[in-house]
């Protein structure tokens, strides 16, 4: 996968790139959605019209020239206009995803806007959201209804189209890409927090206390050494982060990896890169829990240095959010896992820590992962430890598909769980706890 670097990679390029992960990440479909990106010479790049969105190269992309002149093999997309309204209403900002993932969609069907409080990372990365009312697509009046929603708080940057999908801008498209993934990581948890019960919202004052409580002030250490075996981790590192992302298990905005190399010291991801992007010269090494210097790691070092001292026998954790496992985590509902027998296996039980805990009560936390493997943090994440990280995220894996299992199964009856008796069988069987 390509890494976004907006300096180097011509726009062609990075709307080629952008609308193949939607559309991989099933956010639109063959014909829907369109992106675009202004370029500094008021030149317009954009999606073309009715080519398939799973196969579009940069050679796609259409070219709309500041005097209007139309350059490319196709028509530009239909919904151009609204595309140029937009710009025009905001010129600071470089990009515009209008997509119809599904989660979105159906706010956008009930004529709603998600709650981003359900997350504490999705309200910074989100911002305030807007709705728009209805025009016909493609129209110069859908283009002046959606502007004049933008028109009215200059803040927003996402804005729920009604009956449509919705609309995002960005001072890039990596940023705007962000925006989608993140909100539509919203829009889903809350629908899976519904289906499971009623989903519990931050509160602006633990938004706030989360952002101040966040360790972030870490010493720092020079002369970082890059054996052949730290080397081989980085890599290693980023391929599970792409797959994580491209399978839904991790989005741009959130999720952390990590790897112990020596001792108690080990490497991490940044916090300051795309998880998309990531790229193994950004692997952070943590070092007698002191941070490489001139790097950002991610913002849950504490927690992960804690559990690796505590934990000899785990060598890499997975801390991230899926949309059906912050279902249970945003509900409190109980995630049992035994529902067939390679979940029980893998995962045990899985005990939910209240928001916060990563500051207030780390040691607690970290001594739950003596004893299994796997855990919610509430409105926050899950947190999957293990030995080699292939194994790690094969749990993460068997967790999500879990949770979407019970979820699906929720409107058919109720869950009839593998007996007592049974886990015995499996616990003799498969050594589980020796």
């Amino acid at each position: 996968m390509k890494k976004i670097d907006t300096k180097l990679m011509h726009p062609a390029e990075q709307i080629a790139l952008i609308i193949g992960r939607i559309y991989r990440r099933k956010m639109t479909t063959t014909s829907g959605g369109n992106l675009s990106i202004m370029d500094d010479n008021g030149d317009m790049w954009i999606t073309p019209a009715g080519i398939d969105k799973g196969s579009l190269t940069p050679a796609d992309i259409m070219c709309v020239k500041a005097d209007g002149t139309i350059v490319g093999p196709h028509r530009p997309s239909s919904e151009y206009p609204f595309h140029r309204a937009l710009y025009k209403m905001r010129p600071k900002l470089r990009s515009v995803i209008h997509a119809h993932p599904p989660g979105l969609v159906t706010f956008s069907i009930v004529h709603q806007v998600p709650d981003t409080s359900i997350i504490p990372q999705a309200r910074g990365v989100c911002g305030p959201v807007g709705f728009a009312p209805y025009a016909l697509p493609g129209s110069e009046l859908l283009g002046e209804k959606i502007a004049a929603e933008f028109a009215k708080n200059l803040e927003y940057k996402a804005v729920i189209m009604e009956n449509h999908g919705v609309v995002l801008m960005g001072d890039d498209i990596a940023d705007a890409y962000q925006r989608l993934e993140t909100l539509e990581l919203c829009a889903r948890t809350i629908l899976n927090a519904k289906t499971l019960g009623k989903p519990v919202y931050l509160t602006e004052e633990q938004i706030l206390a989360h952002e101040k409580a966040i360790h972030v002030d870490f010493k720092h250490f020079m002369n970082v050494e890059h054996p052949s075996d730290e080397r081989a981790i980085r890599t290693n590192m980023c391929e599970i982060v792409r797959r994580a992302c491209a399978q839904g298990l991790m989005c741009s905005s959130y999720g952390t990896a990590s790897v112990r190399w020596r001792g108690d010291d080990f490497l991490i991801t940044p916090s300051d890169k795309q998880r998309w992007d990531i790229e193994p010269e950004d692997i952070v090494q943590v070092r007698d829990g002191m941070v490489e210097a001139g790097k950002n790691a991610s913002r849950s070092v504490a927690l992960h240095y804690e559990i690796y001292r505590r934990n000899p026998k785990i060598n890499s954790i997975i801390l991230t959010q899926t949309p059906y496992l912050m279902g249970y985590a945003t509900t409190g509902v109980k995630f049992d896992v035994r529902t067939i027998p390679e979940s029980w296996i893998f995962l045990q039980d899985v005990p939910q820590y209240p928001f916060g805990s990563q500051y207030h009560d780390i040691e607690k936390m970290a001594e739950g992962f003596k004893k299994l493997p796997c855990a919610l943090l509430s409105n926050d994440s899950v947190i999957v430890t293990g030995d080699k990280l292939i194994n790690t995220f094969d749990k993460l894996e068997v967790a999500d598909f879990s949770a979407r299992s019970l979820i699906m199964a929720a409107p058919v009856g109720k869950l009839n769980p593998i007996t007592d008796e049974e886990i015995e069988d499996l616990r003799v069987a498969f050594h589980v706890g020796e």
